[in-house]
């Protein structure tokens, strides 16, 4: 076989060799776009694994819903009224949506009037105090460093007990010190600290949610007299049903319920994840698409370029190839030879490419983890190997077609005319 034969290659690397440079800047073409195209496709996935990672392990099928102020009058109540959720609200959703996989009502102390105190000791500062439950904690899952979460029995009990965030551990803790069991003051009620968490998202998110202490839903609402006020929900249903058509019927729910226009889209706030993560997959897809579209123009021009000088070499081999064939090699064998050499010239330049973008890649990502950045928008960049590989066959296969029209013009040399070129 020619794939195989010695003095076919022995050929082909004499040709290359003979004219350095311009074979250097035939194979710096293929190079340059191969090369292009791992670069973006590792800095579009850095920037999807940034925006991903804002959302940590949150549920893509979660749902908020949360009471605002009725812009309509509606069964003789004016507008301007302030929607207030409550425990009878949860029943509610529980009895009558059933499509809910998971339902967590939430409650924050003090939200319009800023953090509450709480002390350990001698050390004292402000943060956030939520009330949760803890399907809360499947819904939007945190890192649980020490101890445990909010579990059903703090809540039947309405326990006294607090999950501590990793800046309030460290604010309220010596670095040595264990916190589980200890005691500390919110708001002058002491509760038992059973856990540490420390969040799953990056930036702002996460040093926020670093900074709150969660104690059960039904503590919260006695200890706090907060009644049984529900501040907002957070939801996730099935996998076989449609988050947007759920949350819809709940907020259809809690209009009835609470007396609210059906045409008063404002009375209540809503967020749909799994909507906003669509958008976000598709933004990404398009940008990926776009990647691809631009990086392999960019390896046409470079093979536009491989095959015009295959071109040139055709002709300058135009009595070798006249001799070739006057000794009786077939037109099959000159094609051969001529696409080999095509095909080798894209395949090694594009692989060299290849290798050197994937490693600029990860040394960018080497680079951003010990820098200690805070990516927030761009992180991990990385190329997908299937896609690797899916480049090496492109490569090959534009090496092929650039040395079709060389490979088809050398075959329609008729020896003696070759044998006569000057």
């Amino acid at each position: 076989m020619m794939l195989f034969d010695r003095d076919n290659w022995a050929e082909i690397f004499y040709s290359l060799k003979k004219n350095k440079l311009r074979t250097f800047f035939t194979a710096f073409g293929v190079f340059w776009g191969i090369f292009m195209l791992v670069i973006m496709l590792g800095a579009g996935k850095g920037l999807e694994n940034g925006a991903k990672n804002g959302m940590g392990d949150l549920s893509t099928n979660s749902m908020f819903m949360w009471g605002q102020t009725t812009t309509l009058p509606y069964k003789g109540f004016d507008r301007g009224r302030r929607v207030e959720f409550n425990n009878y609200d949860t029943e509610a959703l529980y009895a009558n949506i059933k499509e809910l996989e998971y339902l967590a009502p939430q409650l924050r102390v003090n939200a319009r009037e800023g953090n509450s105190n709480v002390v350990r000791k001698e050390r004292a500062a402000g943060y956030s105090i939520l009330g949760n439950y803890p399907e809360l904690n499947l819904i939007d899952p945190s890192n649980i460093l020490k101890g445990r979460y909010i579990n059903k029995y703090d809540i039947e009990a309405k326990r006294k007990v607090a999950v501590l965030g990793i800046k309030v551990r460290d604010d309220l803790f010596n670095q040595d010190e264990n916190p589980i069991g200890e005691v500390i003051q919110i708001n002058g009620v002491s509760f038992t600290v059973v856990g540490v968490q420390s969040s799953k998202r990056n930036g702002n998110q996460a040093e926020r949610e670093n900074s709150e202490v969660t104690i059960p839903f039904t503590t919260l609402q006695q200890t706090f007299n907060y009644g049984n006020r529900v501040g907002w929900y957070s939801m996730t249903t099935f996998p076989q049903f449609d988050a947007s058509k759920v949350l819809q019927k709940a907020k259809d729910l809690m209009k009835d319920r609470h007396s609210i226009s059906p045409d008063d889209d404002r009375a209540i706030g809503s967020f749909d994840l799994g909507k906003e993560f669509s958008k976000m997959t598709n933004l990404f897809i398009g940008i990926d698409t776009l990647i691809w579209i631009v990086g392999i123009g960019t390896l046409f021009a470079g093979i536009v370029g491989v095959s015009n000088i295959m071109l040139i070499v055709v002709k300058e081999r135009t009595k070798e190839i006249g001799v070739q064939r006057a000794l009786g090699a077939t037109p099959q064998h000159v094609r051969i030879q001529i696409m080999m050499e095509s095909i080798f010239l894209t395949t090694i330049a594009g692989y060299i490419g290849l290798i050197i973008g994937v490693g600029i890649i990860e040394l960018a990502d080497y680079g951003l983890i010990q820098s200690g950045a805070d990516a927030q928008m761009f992180t991990r960049p990385e190329v997908d190997f299937n896609k690797a590989i899916t480049a090496l066959i492109i490569l090959i296969f534009s090496g092929a077609i650039a040395g079709i029209v060389p490979a088809q013009r050398a075959v329609k040399l008729k020896p003696i005319e070759a044998l006569r070129d000057e």
